[in-house]
């Protein structure tokens, strides 16, 4: 479970959410993911509104990151893209990716044959040429762009898989104990992006790198908040291997949550609930 709490400067509210991913609920006819995100006034820190958003506004806030990360880092003519994983974050992670590139053939790998037939099928039913690879390997291959979303807790991707001018965004590692990249993955980047590096160094591809010795943290780029600003160049070159490593920012959610909030308002969506009492 996390819970991450956290303002924009200058925005009338602020928000703490909580998330959690539970990934044995499959068996039980759950959802993986859960949570809900609570908004408050920034000037009297009275509660505005409760968002019980079951974990969606984290994964569409992923999402949106993502292709952030992909606008910035992939090259513009990518026509091809690969998806490591087969849950909602994957499929969200292509939607995004969709809004920055015109992405006609997709290659999807799930560790389970069955979730990857199913993701296809959900793709191919939005107008998308998507074919189910039998490995991660071969998934990677022909892809510009890479999209790793999964829970996984060993490298899923292999180094020299990628070729040159590859777009790799990451998105599973958000604990210590989870991994998607090989370690190599990124010694060999011309830019590795994180959306935090103190979160990268402590539960991202970067933990691991630095574990393995085979990255010096000194070779990190910058923030993806620092080439979203303009403050650093995306990319420079049609040749460069890039990799963005995003474990998911509280500012992220203070944005996500300020948006919907102000959206229900305008809509007059939800209910009111007296808090006399509590």
């Amino acid at each position: 479970m996390h819970v991450k709490g956290a303002y924009l400067a200058g925005a009338p509210v602020f928000a703490v959410k909580t998330a959690t991913g539970f990934y044995r609920n499959p068996s039980l006819g759950l959802p993986v993911s859960g949570g809900m995100t609570l908004v408050y006034d920034a000037a009297t820190g009275q509660l505005t509104t409760l968002i019980a958003d079951g974990g969606l506004l984290t994964d569409l806030r992923t999402a949106a990151a993502g292709a952030v990360a992909a606008d910035l880092l992939a090259r513009p003519e990518a026509r091809t893209a690969a998806v490591i994983g087969t849950g909602g974050q994957a499929r969200h992670q292509l939607r995004a990716l969709l809004a920055v590139r015109r992405i006609e053939q997709v290659t999807v790998w799930g560790r389970r044959a069955e979730a990857a037939r199913r993701c296809q099928q959900d793709l191919s039913a939005a107008g998308l040429t998507v074919s189910v690879a039998a490995t991660a390997r071969a998934a990677v291959a022909a892809a510009e762009v890479v999209i790793t979303a999964t829970s996984a807790t060993g490298p899923l991707v292999g180094a020299g898989w990628l070729a040159a001018g590859t777009h790799v965004t990451a998105v599973g590692s958000d604990l210590p104990h989870k991994q998607e990249l090989d370690p190599r993955v990124l010694a060999a980047a011309d830019k590795y992006v994180p959306d935090s590096i103190q979160a990268a160094a402590e539960c991202g591809e970067l933990h691991h790198a630095i574990a393995a010795g085979v990255f010096d943290p000194g070779r990190v780029h910058g923030e993806l908040g620092a080439l979203a600003s303009g403050r650093l160049p995306g990319r420079a070159g049609q040749g460069e291997l890039t990799v963005a490593d995003l474990t998911g920012l509280g500012v992220q959610d203070a944005a996500v949550a300020a948006l919907a909030a102000r959206l229900a308002a305008e809509h007059g969506a939800g209910r009111d609930l007296p808090l006399a009492g509590w």
